[in-house]
């Protein structure tokens, strides 16, 4: 960062660590533990497409090598924002194998420097109340939150329980301390796996 981004109030973004992402399966240990929340088996990561063959190509590629083991499915959507979703099942609801599928989407992404147009991971789990559970991974912060929709379909959070989350998993992923950032995911797909 140079004297004018100083003076002027700017500063680099914090660079992802994607390695994070393998923190996951001890979080969902933990999750389960303190609050019988458990993995879906599913997860999805969320990136802006970009236009050309090359990228076509290679989201082509990621999609093939995930089909490639029978146990994972994958399948792309679009959302209202323009958003392509990767959304990545893992029949055997295995959060190690989950995690190093998730991990390599974003790092096929960031390899042919498609990085910038990253948006988020998620992965998700359910408990045996019916609540779900996305744990949100912010590609641009390097940091994880929590997000849970409450029962009965309306687009309202449950706030206090995604608190709760983050104080039980505060020490097995870098939790995401500006609240203002922890934005909803209503519709991601494969939330309901």
């Amino acid at each position: 960062m140079g004297f004018l981004d100083a003076l002027m109030g700017r500063s680099k973004p914090k660079k992802a660590n994607l390695d994070q992402l393998f923190a996951l399966p001890s979080a969902a240990i933990t999750l389960q533990v303190a609050t019988a929340f458990t993995p879906t088996g599913a997860g999805a990561v969320a990136f802006r497409a970009a236009e050309g063959g090359a990228f076509a190509t290679m989201q082509s590629d990621v999609e093939s090598l995930l089909a490639a083991d029978a146990d994972t499915k994958v399948e792309a959507s679009k959302d209202a924002y323009g958003f392509t979703w990767l959304v990545v099942h893992d029949e055997g609801k295995d959060a190690s194998d989950l995690v190093t599928n998730l991990h390599a989407v974003n790092t096929s992404l960031e390899s042919q420097g498609f990085g910038p147009m990253l948006l988020c991971s998620l992965m998700y789990f359910n408990n045996p109340q019916g609540d779900n559970l996305a744990l949100v991974y912010l590609y641009k912060r390097g940091t994880f939150y929590p997000f849970v929709p409450a029962a009965g379909g309306s687009q309202q959070r449950n706030s206090a329980l995604e608190l709760q989350i983050r104080g039980v998993i505060s020490n097995d992923v870098p939790i995401e301390s500006d609240l203002s950032r922890w934005s909803p995911v209503w519709g991601a797909p494969g939330f309901d796996s």
